[in-house]
């Protein structure tokens, strides 16, 4: 499977709870929980079972980056924090990466101005935040 996804974590589901359209699918990464939220017919279709395996998908503009010492609440039902391992800039977007607990990366693109207002660099401590609807489930066919 090759993707325009930046990010690719492959894990265990641990939980699928339905509700009235979608269901909230929990996937263990290793250390890490992910929830997802598909629809029951990409649950079906997908073949998704509790201790199968299912790899997320998150695309790096749909990662939000906090300051590890923050402490902003925020909608996006998934928080993973680590240590800033990268810290590109661009013309207008820079690059951050952060390594997660267990050797994990997951990479965000966000403004330059951001990075700067927001003190990121090698080494700081920072938090990913991603929505549970960005996140795209996929499995071995």
């Amino acid at each position: 499977m090759k993707t325009s996804a930046r990010n690719e974590f492959l894990g265990k589901v641990k939980s699928l709870e339905n509700g009235p359209v979608n269901t909230e699918v929990i996937l263990d990464i290793g250390g890490s929980d992910l929830v997802a939220i598909i629809t029951h017919e990409s649950v079906d279709a997908l073949g998704l079972k509790v201790g199968g395996e299912a790899y997320a998908l998150i695309k790096a503009p749909w990662v939000i980056v906090t300051p590890g010492s923050s402490t902003l609440k925020t909608s996006a039902r998934n928080r993973l924090c680590g240590v800033v391992t990268q810290c590109h800039e661009g013309a207008v977007n820079g690059e951050v990466v952060i390594e997660l607990a267990g050797g994990k990366h997951i990479a965000a693109i966000i403004t330059n101005e951001s990075l700067k207002s927001l003190g990121l660099k090698v080494g700081a401590p920072a938090c990913a935040h991603i929505k549970a609807s960005h996140i795209i489930l996929a499995v071995d066919a």
